[in-house]
């Protein structure tokens, strides 16, 4: 059962501990497009539902009833008649559900939820009604409520101040694969890479099962990008204009946002995004912000010592791939990906996803290091240099309630990575500096990851533990 899903563990143990309750389930599953929320629940259910509707992209209140109506008489074999409002629309299925046996499990599955609340549609009402009043009493009821727009599922579901307020009785995130998933998820579908290939990949579209999906066996890695991403009319050619249109209402301004996130790799505060941007500097761009972090394309994050002083940082990796080579390219190059090996804007660009990647696998890390089971904080610290001293920078500082801070040091390299005089130097000044700014009293280490390891000289001593790429495809779950 269920052996063409990959990972989703978590979620499985989930929905099979809804399945066990004996009063009605309200599951709400949300999550970025294209991560497979549909073909999870799908898959789970094996495309057995009793009733399923799935919402229509920016089409008006009447289409949307048209395909309820479709679907209500698709379950009941007889013609529906389309309603001519919602609150009309869900007594009908109350009268469906009425007839079907009471000792079975009635699963309803809404998708794409967010896109049937049309403006002014009173959809969300007639819904919120349709479970106080009918389903959350039906002890057998299990309802799914499924959206890839993920700020409006939090603002008007998990957070509902009104009838919809503490009624689901599971959330689910559903978050991208990880190293561990990816790889395992290729390997089924035929594809056999190095791990430093799957990396870059991983780099380029994250953990998103569609694209990954879109991968050919017989292709090597340069080959799938360029026919996926540069070739004209590709697969992906509109993926970056359609994936903020389809999220967010305005989502001119919301490119502009993680625009100009990609500037800066260790972040901005909301002012100077906001000076960068030119958007004002109102409630409308703190919703901004909230729908960009809840759907996963920017995250935040703090320096360490000073937890109020949030920095905003883009996170997607398509996203930076996007602005980073695609945009402007409009087939000019259908083999960019191939010619531009070896580029220096591209080692650049390694540099800064792997970053990111190891910032996506702190679970790892801590299971590599040996400390699973202590209590961390993650931040990143920085101090701007003078006269008197060099600026100094670390992306990721653990902090540990066993009273170590590990200054992680994180390298790509396309082998084994060797510290010199110099670098030794740099690297007990960075370690000095971090202590005296930050006044800490805890013993205070340098990790050192790479992909491929540090080479053993005279200098590596100053490293107390360290990661390589293997160790970032465990499964720590």
């Amino acid at each position: 059962m269920l052996q063409n899903l990959i990972g989703r563990k978590d979620e499985i143990r989930r929905l099979d501990s809804c399945m066990r309750e004996t009063n009605a389930q309200l599951i709400i599953l949300y999550g970025r497009r294209r991560i497979g929320k549909t073909y999870l629940i799908n898959e789970y259910f094996h495309g057995r539902f009793d009733f399923k509707l799935t919402g229509s992209y920016k089409e008006k209140k009447d289409i949307q009833l048209y395909n309820f109506a479709e679907e209500l008489s698709g379950h009941t074999g007889e013609t529906v008649r389309t309603p001519e409002s919602w609150a009309e629309a869900f007594q009908l299925l109350r009268r469906y559900i009425s007839t079907l046996p009471e000792q079975e499990k009635c699963v309803l599955f809404f998708d794409e939820f967010p896109w049937l609340d049309t403006a002014h549609s009173g959809f969300l009402n007639a819904f919120s009604h349709f479970w106080n009043d009918y389903g959350c009493a039906r002890h057998n009821m299990i309802c799914i409520v499924c959206g890839s727009a993920a700020s409006w599922i939090v603002e008007n579901i998990l957070e509902n101040k009104g009838g919809l307020f503490d009624r689901q009785t599971c959330s689910i995130c559903l978050q991208p694969f990880n190293l561990s998933q990816t790889e395992e998820y290729l390997r089924s579908r035929g594809i056999e890479w190095s791990r430093y290939d799957l990396a870059e990949c991983y780099m380029i579209m994250g953990g998103i099962p569609y694209y990954l999906s879109l991968l050919r066996p017989e292709r090597s890695l340069s080959d799938n990008i360029d026919n996926l991403f540069f070739r004209k009319r590709s697969e992906l050619w509109n993926e970056f204009q359609q994936l903020y249109r389809t999220l967010f209402t305005n989502s001119d301004q919301y490119i502009q946002i993680v625009e100009a996130l990609s500037i800066r790799r260790s972040g901005m505060t909301r002012n100077e995004i906001i000076e960068k941007t030119g958007l004002s500097d109102n409630g409308a761009f703190s919703e901004k912000l909230r729908d960009l972090i809840a759907s996963g394309f920017i995250g935040v994050t703090s320096q360490f010592g000073k937890k109020k002083e949030v920095y905003y940082q883009l996170r997607d990796y398509y996203t930076w791939f996007y602005l980073r080579f695609i945009k402007g390219q409009n087939g000019l190059d259908e083999h960019f990906w191939t010619h531009s090996t070896g580029a220096p804007t591209r080692y650049v660009w390694a540099g800064l996803m792997f970053e990111m990647v190891c910032k996506d696998h702190i679970p790892q890390i801590k299971h590599r290091i040996g400390i699973s089971g202590v209590l961390t904080e993650e931040s990143t610290w920085s101090v701007r240099g003078n006269e008197n001293e060099d600026g100094a920078q670390v992306d990721l500082v653990i902090d540990r309630k066993d009273h170590v801070i590990d200054l992680c040091e994180i390298k790509y390299s396309e082998r084994e990575y060797a510290i010199d005089k110099d670098y030794d130097v740099k690297l007990r000044s960075r370690r000095e500096s971090f202590r005296e700014h930050t006044k800490t009293k805890k013993t205070v280490q340098i990790i050192f990851i790479s992909t491929y390891g540090l080479k053993q000289n005279k200098y590596s001593g100053i490293v107390s533990g360290q990661v390589v790429l293997d160790d970032l495809f465990v499964q720590t779950e």
